[in-house]
């Protein structure tokens, strides 16, 4: 894989590409019961039992079709109904209402250990995991080699299987699914629990699928890797699609979210200076030029920033952080980095971070705002509140600009 293959956004699908997953008007119930002992059910049986459970719809009435060879992050808050989706297009739960076609293999990452028994071997597991996933022994026994290369396991592939970390089962599990040949991979979280290292190998293996026109499924709480990887996002909460599209765009709406979870939290824990304070706009321009217009290497950047606070702060923070469209981040400086202690904060004031002679390398960026207070603790974020785009340069691609030059020594 070249550094180009590595840079670039990931492959559209194409418009006429048949659909491979097709979820309609998918809801599912789950029972959340009251009673915590055999006895207090066995009381509560019949007609009062009725009191002591309560329906939980983990989905409600959800529509999403994906074609082939698109890359798609669910995303949301913890108990928003991704793994459950998830679960349903794989066919281990069924809907309650609602129908999901498929077509293709699909293999799953859907739990830490799923598909695996603890009393086997690690390769007497790859032979139960890959006849699961629809491989014949013979087919098995021909990609085993490449399946033991790829996890790293090495010697403990003969040991029980319970006595591996849970970076092991993932390694083995991801190793198993990838050479299995799915036209469908569905993967659920697991990849935070490998290392570094083995995580770079996935995101490889991913974008090697992406670049052979296979579907894939993330869910994931890294809202970096949905925009670094996928051709679109869906964004679920209690149950509902908020958002399907963009991944930059539903990003953007699921941290709207979380920072209007985290001033609700804050200004229920009677948190004086939460609630009061805000970023109320960021404004985003090379010096000397308007607002829209590209920014380009050796401009100063000028970002504008308006807050407000209704009750006052003696002290206070204004930050800036920058990031690139992938969520990496490319820049970041605070008022107290600089030295700066700024006046007392009463009604309205605005400021201005000039950054002189930026060398941003080509894409788009985007401006988050924050105020803080002076332990450094977040009084209230405006994320991705600007954005602004630098021109493609043909020498060289990245997030910093620099002129290439080559000497042949």
């Amino acid at each position: 894989m070249t550094t180009d293959d590595i840079l670039s956004t990931p492959p559209r699908p194409a418009t006429d590409a048949p659909d491979v997953i097709v979820v309609e008007g998918v809801s599912k119930r789950f029972t959340v019961r009251k009673d915590n002992s055999l006895k207090e059910r066995l009381v509560t049986l019949g007609k009062m039992g009725r009191r002591h459970r309560q329906d939980f719809w983990a989905l409600n009435s959800v529509d999403v079709t994906i074609k082939a060879g698109t890359t798609v992050g669910l995303i949301g808050q913890n108990g928003s109904g991704k793994s459950t989706l998830l679960k349903a297009i794989g066919g281990i739960i069924q809907p309650t209402t609602g129908t999901v076609s498929r077509r293709g293999r699909l293999a799953a990452l859907l739990e830490l250990g799923a598909g695996f028994h603890p009393d086997l071997t690690g390769r007497e597991n790859v032979f139960l995991n890959a006849a699961l996933l629809g491989l014949t022994r013979q087919e098995t026994e021909a990609r085993f080699d490449d399946i033991l290369t790829f996890s790293g396991i090495g010697d403990f592939i003969d040991t029980q299987v319970k006595f591996y970390s849970s970076g092991m089962y993932v390694r083995l599990a991801f190793a198993v699914a990838v050479h299995t040949d799915p036209d469908v991979l569905l993967v659920d979280e697991v990849l935070a629990v490998g290392d570094e290292a083995f995580q770079r190998k996935c995101l490889d293996k991913i974008r090697s699928f992406q670049a052979e026109g296979r579907t894939i499924i993330i869910v994931t709480h890294s809202l970096a890797q949905v925009q670094e990887l996928c051709t679109r996002a869906v964004f679920l909460n209690k149950g509902t699609v908020m958002f399907d599209g963009d991944p930059n765009d539903a990003v953007a709406l699921f941290r709207d979210l979380l920072e209007d979870r985290r001033q609700t939290e804050a200004e229920a824990a009677h948190d004086p200076l939460v609630g009061s304070g805000h970023v109320t706009s960021v404004v985003v321009s090379a010096a000397g030029r308007g607002e829209g217009t590209k920014v380009l290497p050796g401009d100063d950047l000028e970002v504008t920033m308006e807050f407000e606070h209704a009750t006052g702060m003696d002290e206070w923070i204004a930050a800036l952080q920058i990031n690139s469209a992938s969520g990496q981040v490319v820049y970041g400086t605070t008022s107290t980095r600089m030295g700066i202690d700024l006046p007392p904060l009463l009604g309205t004031r605005r400021l201005r971070f000039v950054l002189k002679d930026v060398a941003f390398g080509e894409g788009k960026y985007f401006v988050n705002a924050s105020l803080m207070d002076p332990r450094g603790v977040h009084v209230h974020d405006l994320p991705q509140g600007a954005s602004f785009d630098v021109p493609a340069y043909a020498l060289a691609v990245g997030t910093v600009h620099a002129e290439p030059e080559l000497v042949q020594l």
